[in-house]
Parts: structure tokens; C-alpha cells; sequence
């Protein structure tokens, strides 16, 4: 019953609420990105949601665009200093409140990931996508882009077995605390590493 009727209610509500509450904050945020950015605040890609569904993912943008002569600079380095604040603080995920009145997202899930990484995943993995994508998950709680892959598919496929509202409970307290230590925003070398699949 929590799995299919009350969670995804309150992941509407909750994402209506924080969205009607928090909008003056993210709009001043976007405001203030306009300037540092010199152009649009927002970034806009399409991920994958619950039973292989494309939806668009809305956050704050914290990296400059890349250009040609910036091919060998990371992602960290074309973040800007507010764009680390952000990042650190888990703010830049503040308009992915629009994402759960929409139905895209809930609050607690594994992340929504990339269209590309579709047809890698073996079908444990493709598991992920039995619920929806979360705003935060076991995995952004236990070191987020330091894991590995399958550190990552092993708690995203233990929080697909395991839900429950109590699971869900833990998950968000522990995630209002995980911003303050700012660890594990990056991998190796200061980048994320992309999915290239598994072998089995």
C-alpha cells in the first residue's frame, strides 16, 4: 500500500508544496546565476524515470557550458565558486521539486540517470527503473560519486527490495545532514566517471 498509493501521493503533494514554498528562494537563486552565468540559470537534460520512461530533469546550472579550447578542463573546473556552494549543498536540486508534482521523481529514490546508459545496463541493474528516481537515494547518503558503479546499482537495487516508509524516513534525515560534510561530490581525478556497462 505505501509503495503503490501512498508515496506516490505524498511525493505530489510534497513536490507541490516545496515548489509553492521554496519558489521564492530558487527564484532569486536563478537570478543570481543569470548574472554569474550571463544567461540561463537553469539546466534542463532528459533522464530516465519508473519503467524506462524519459522525462526531463529541471536544476540550477553550476558548470560554465564547455567550449572547444576547454576539452582537457573536468567538471570541477568549470564550476563556478557559487556553483560549489550549490553543489555541495545539494541547492542546485531545489527545482526537481517541479519534477515531483509532475510525477517525473519522488523524494527518495535512486538518481534519475542518463538516456545513453539504457541499453548497458544487464537486467539486475535495469531494475533501478522498477520505482521512481528520487531527489535522494541510498546511494547520495553512502558517498555519492566516489562509488564505484556497483556500489552504486547495490544500494539502488537494495532500496528497490527493501522500500518502505521507514526506509524512506532514514534516508531523508540522513540526507538534511549530508550536504554539511560536502563529501563525495566528486570521483578520482575531481570527474565523474561515465557508465560503460557491465559484463554481466
Amino acid at each position: 500500500m505505501y509503495r503503490d498509493l501512498v508515496k506516490p501521493s505524498f511525493d505530489r503533494i510534497a513536490g507541490f508544496t516545496g515548489l509553492v514554498m521554496l519558489s521564492p528562494f530558487i527564484v532569486f537563486l536563478a537570478l543570481v546565476l543569470a548574472i554569474d552565468f550571463m544567461g540561463n540559470p537553469f539546466f534542463v537534460q532528459y533522464r530516465v524515470g519508473k519503467n524506462g520512461r524519459i522525462f526531463r530533469l529541471f536544476k540550477l546550472r553550476t558548470m560554465r557550458h564547455s567550449q572547444k579550447k576547454d576539452l582537457n578542463i573536468t567538471d570541477k573546473g568549470r564550476m563556478t565558486s557559487l556553483g560549489r556552494v550549490l553543489r555541495k549543498t545539494s541547492l542546485d536540486e531545489l527545482p526537481q521539486f517541479l519534477n515531483m508534482a509532475l510525477g517525473d521523481m519522488s523524494l527518495v529514490g535512486p538518481r534519475p540517470l542518463l538516456v545513453e546508459y539504457l541499453p548497458l545496463y544487464n537486467k539486475e541493474e535495469a531494475k533501478r527503473h522498477l520505482v521512481k528516481p528520487g531527489i535522494t537515494g541510498l546511494a547520495q547518503i553512502n558517498g555519492r560519486n566516489a562509488l564505484s558503479w556497483e556500489e552504486k546499482f547495490a544500494y539502488d537495487l537494495h532500496y528497490v527490495y527493501q522500500l518502505s516508509f521507514w526506509l524512506d524516513i532514514k534516508i531523508f534525515i540522513k540526507s538534511v545532514l549530508k550536504p554539511f560534510d560536502g563529501k563525495g561530490i566528486y570521483g578520482d581525478n575531481d570527474e565523474v566517471k561515465p557508465f560503460k556497462g557491465t559484463r554481466s
